[in-house]
């Protein structure tokens, strides 16, 4: 049985994650706990749901609430999953709903969640496979789009964790989880401080015997298919911001820059794009 609230309007202080609280609050809401994020789309909370992410109440469209609803019901119990249980969930006509920020991006349904705590960056590392593990650093990645797209091919194509420095975009941004198709809420992944990830982090993956590989252009660099690359037992991979790319000194102190062989005339692709093709000849990828 759902636990079903129609509305007349918008301005109950429950509704506050969905109309008045951007993206920031959302984050900072329930301090010192761990705050909140938003779910769109019935296929986004599925998957939040099957990892094990509590929702704080659901916000569905009238005209979609009984496919919603059916197509989650029956994804939690294919997965065995507790579901929706006595969770608010609030239902709103068509009209009601044009008043909200992002309406047109609707997908149906949202989902306040609860986030988690995220693991400091040993503990992390220590839940990555014991052999041949693969993971992925994004260094001031802004463009919550591109997170969302990286993660969806990190999933993909055999990447066991991914790293997030602090000045990054949120991976559970709503258009990065909406891009990411769910993904995010798939791959083990958490955040490293962005003012001392050059040092500290890069320190700590060396010492956890990773060999790291900084995507970028240099007289040493090697291309992604080099057999030295497939050759490291704990790799991690490293790719920098949409414009400038990533620093210095993480170039400096990594193993290895490799590149993506490009036609003449061109030297880079997009973030997400790059990732997608480096995770496909360096990760994990499951045998046909």
């Amino acid at each position: 049985m759902h636990n079903l609230i129609f509305l007349d309007d918008l301005n109950g202080a429950d509704l506050d994650p969905y109309v008045r609280l951007n993206e920031t609050q959302l984050f900072h809401a329930l301090e010192p706990d761990p705050g909140l994020f938003i779910a769109e789309s019935p296929k986004v909370i599925e998957r939040a749901l099957r990892a094990g992410y509590q929702p704080a109440s659901l916000l569905v469209e009238e005209k979609a609430l009984t496919r919603d609803l059916a197509d989650l019901d029956h994804e939690m119990a294919a997965n065995q999953t507790s579901g929706l249980g006595q969770t608010p969930i609030y239902v709103a006509n068509s009209k009601l709903l044009r008043q909200l920020p992002g309406y047109n991006l609707l997908r149906g349904a949202l989902a306040a969640m609860h986030r988690v705590k995220r693991l400091e960056l040993a503990d992390f590392l220590a839940t990555m496979p014991a052999e041949h593990p693969r993971i992925a650093v994004l260094e001031s990645v802004v463009n919550p789009a591109n997170i969302g797209a990286i993660f969806r091919s990190a999933a993909a194509l055999g990447i066991d964790g991914v790293i997030v420095t602090s000045d990054s975009a949120d991976p559970f941004y709503r258009r990065s989880s909406r891009v990411a198709m769910g993904t995010v809420f798939q791959v083990p992944w958490t955040y490293v401080d962005a003012k001392t990830w050059q040092h500290a982090g890069i320190d700590l993956l060396h010492q956890a015997g990773y060999q790291t590989a900084a995507m970028a252009l240099r007289h040493n660099t090697v291309s992604i298919d080099d057999p030295k690359l497939t050759a490291v037992d704990r790799l991690a991979i490293i790719m920098g911001s949409e414009g400038p790319g990533l620093k210095e000194a993480t170039i400096e102190q990594s193993d290895f820059t490799i590149k993506i062989p490009m036609a003449p005339g061109v030297d880079s692709l997009n973030v997400a794009a790059a990732s997608a093709l480096a995770f496909w000849e360096l990760g994990n990828r499951v045998a046909e």
